[in-house]
């Protein structure tokens, strides 16, 4: 692959002023709670999205790609107009909500290089928003504060892009820490680092390589079912948000909520305990308990949240199958995207191999696999 810099000057005709990175994320544990108040346990992973960018003297944002032809030209003064770009809207929602907040944006010439696989439920659009916001903080001079970063890049996927998300995937991408997961509030943003001591094991990712669209999906849908069910706890309790919910709350509720909306918050309830006993394991050491409680998520989120599908329970199924894995769960969103597996690391190679053969046999065609590797969020590779 041509060197980022190289690209920028073919296709800007100047040399970039600097290299910025943002990861993508693997959410381990506590999924389809960020948007009801619950804690996750995401970590940063060394596929991210590179950015190379430098000052162009217009009040202009010029965005293109190493990897294919759109080109974006975005006027700074008028960022309302951009929403139904096909390519470039990521880019035109960070800078319009970053002017909002305050920030001084300066023109500039951006070229994105991204290596989180789009569709798979890794953050590629976290990673992209974190890039462009760092890279317009750092050129505009701007003080650097990570969280806010992350905030306003989930406000512009949320206002802009038109997906109900929630906070973690930009946190992730902004905040991440190489060798650790991170424990984070949804609600506070209150978040603490978790040492991530894999021992003898991987973290085995596998994409099952089915495209999925978060606006296309029924992912605002699940965010309407547990809107209600909160609407309907509300009604006998005082709680902050789905999270906060006991389970002697949801039983309680149970006659005056639809069977679906009850597996919804049933779901929501026992990931949050899932996630705190994770970190418990996790600091323990214990590997196994953890596989265990990856395994129980993924049942959790077939049965009850119902955003898995035939490709994330294959690949789920050949895993808890195969050599060497201590557990396996869907990660992300759903409706596609990928699986997280932890793997003994002498087992890896065979792992690979008997998960994609049993995965191609019952769907059809490949998944592809990637061990991961835990890295820092942002990355700020200096000056050319």
């Amino acid at each position: 692959m041509e060197d980022i810099r190289a690209v920028f000057e073919k296709k800007f005709g100047a040399p970039a002023e600097a290299v910025f990175s943002a990861a993508g994320r693997v959410n381990l544990i506590g999924e389809h709670v960020d948007y009801c108040g619950g804690k996750v346990l995401p970590a940063a992973l060394t596929l991210k999205c590179r950015v190379a960018v430098r000052k162009n003297g217009l009040n202009r944002l010029r965005a293109a790609a190493t990897d294919i032809p759109d080109f974006a030209d975005l006027d700074l003064s008028d960022l309302s107009r951009y929403r139904g770009l096909k390519w470039g809207s990521y880019s035109a929602g960070v800078a319009d909500e970053m002017q909002k907040a305050g920030y001084h944006l300066v023109g500039c010439d951006i070229l994105y290089e991204c290596t989180v696989p789009f569709g798979s439920g890794l953050s590629s659009s976290a990673a992209i928003e974190v890039a462009t916001a760092y890279a317009l903080a750092r050129l505009g001079e701007n003080p650097i504060d990570k969280p806010r970063l992350a905030v306003l890049c989930q406000r512009a996927e949320n206002r802009y892009c038109g997906v109900n998300c929630g906070i973690m995937d930009q946190f992730a991408s902004a905040n991440g820490r190489a060798g650790h997961a991170i424990l984070l509030d949804c609600e506070t943003l209150a978040f603490e680092y978790i040492p991530l001591d894999l021992q003898d094991c991987a973290l085995v990712i596998a994409n099952c390589n089915k495209p999925h669209s978060l606006v296309a999906s029924k992912y605002n849908e699940r965010r309407e079912e547990v809107e209600e069910a909160l609407r309907i706890v509300r009604g006998r309790f005082e709680v902050s948000n789905l999270a906060s919910v006991t389970p002697e709350q949801l039983e309680a509720c149970r006659a005056d909520m639809p069977e679906v909306i009850a597996r919804r918050a049933r779901h929501v309830v026992n990931e949050c305990a899932r996630v705190r006993e994770s970190v418990r394991v996790l600091r323990a050491g214990d590997l196994p308990a953890f596989g265990k409680l990856l395994d129980a998520s993924h049942r959790s989120l077939r049965d009850d949240y119902e955003v898995t599908g035939p490709e994330l329970d294959a690949l789920a199924e050949a895993a808890w199958a195969a050599p060497g894995c201590l557990g396996s769960r869907m990660t992300g969103a759903g409706f596609g995207g990928c699986t997280v597996s932890l793997v003994r690391r002498a087992d890896v190679e065979r792992f690979i191999a008997e998960v994609g053969e049993r995965y191609r046999d019952r769907i059809g065609y490949g998944a592809a696999f990637y061990v991961a590797q835990i890295a820092d969020g942002i990355i700020d590779e200096g000056n050319v």
